[in-house]
């Protein structure tokens, strides 16, 4: 029977979504993006090719991110963009696949609920839900199963979660709005602000990535910043330091580092020793930001380490879970909680 089984791991992100099949490794990376004609409904493309037409469209053609902070926020075009990437992966078979998908620790039942019925009708036999920061922990290669604490902090495009795991649980959490995309977008207000210059989220993009930082570099960086003055409405251009980026960038790591201390402040006080003493696991797009696990272990004391390949650490793991699939519960996650719940007591 195992012949004819077809896994597949998926981590459905605000900005990517990444597909991994079981002993084929990822298979797809795209863009959680569908490009839709409003005058009729028609879905026109989905994920890098909906991605190049990004501000290059007729106002007919509108762009839909199907996923928001890790959760649907379009039913019916989360179910299409799951079933085309689905379709690629996949060759004709008689047996539909079993689909095992990263969520957030915070994600409701609702939310939970129109996920599996999305991948259902995406074409998926069976559906299982796990929590991204568990998936993140064993890319990282923690052992999830031991009674020993580790903190994972996920800085996605939508949401940054910040989680401890122990004993294959999630012991505490928080998941806030405030991740690469308010990178970007705090980027924007504040070189509208000190140079009464505005530019673009793609260019603030580019910039973050190219001299972005959270921690002052050792050597200063500049780059040239294209854009349209907010006085004369005309094209200028002025130069951008990384210090500007640092500061422009206070706002949303303080938030990021206020949800790191509320987990701290919540968790067991044994697991906190754990915590302190095997450090603190980053991963995801965000974290990628230059000194990022400088300033973490700067605020905390506690060091922290940035994974190997970040943007696919979840999605590795969600592929090493795929080989216990037949021992773990279908369906809902917060279903499943409430079973046990009564099971104890």
């Amino acid at each position: 029977m195992l012949f004819f089984e077809r896994d597949i791991a998926i981590d459905l992100g605000t900005m990517t979504t990444l597909i991994y099949v079981r002993g084929r490794g990822i298979r797809l990376r795209e863009a959680s993006l569908v490009a839709m004609d409003s005058t009729n409904g028609r879905m026109l493309r989905i994920g890098e090719e909906a991605q190049k037409m990004l501000g290059r469209t007729p106002a007919n053609i509108v762009p839909i991110r199907p996923i928001v902070s890790g959760v649907i926020s379009d039913y019916d075009m989360t179910a299409r963009m799951l079933k085309e990437f689905i379709g690629r992966v996949t060759s004709f078979s008689l047996f539909k696949p079993r689909v095992l998908i990263c969520v957030p620790a915070s994600i409701t039942g609702v939310e939970e609920r129109a996920l599996i019925d999305a991948a259902i009708e995406a074409g998926a036999r069976k559906v299982y839900l796990v929590e991204a920061s568990l998936a993140t922990a064993i890319g990282a290669g923690i052992d999830i199963n031991k009674a020993d604490g580790h903190m994972i902090i996920d800085v996605g495009s939508g949401t940054t979660e910040v989680a401890v795991v122990s004993l294959g649980g999630v012991v505490q959490c928080e998941s806030i709005k405030t991740a690469g995309t308010a990178f970007d977008d705090a980027i924007v207000r504040y070189i509208r602000k000190k140079h009464n210059l505005l530019i673009g989220s793609r260019t603030a993009e580019e910039l973050k990535e190219s001299i972005g930082c959270v921690y002052p570099r050792p050597e200063v960086s500049y780059e040239e910043v294209k854009g349209r003055c907010l006085v004369t409405g005309l094209p200028r251009s002025v130069t951008v330091s990384s210090s500007d980026i640092t500061e422009a960038l206070e706002e949303p790591m303080g938030q990021i580092m206020e949800a790191v201390h509320l987990v701290l402040e919540r968790t067991p006080p044994e697991l906190v020793g754990d915590v302190s003493q095997n450090g603190i696991v980053l991963s995801g797009g965000g974290s990628q930001l230059w000194g990022m696990e400088k300033l973490i272990t700067e605020r905390t004391g506690i060091n922290a380490v940035l994974v190997d390949d970040a943007l696919s650490c979840t999605t590795y793991g969600a592929g090493r879970m795929l080989q216990a699939l037949n021992d773990m519960n279908e369906g809902m996650i917060n279903l499943a909680r409430r079973r046990q719940m009564k099971e104890q007591a």
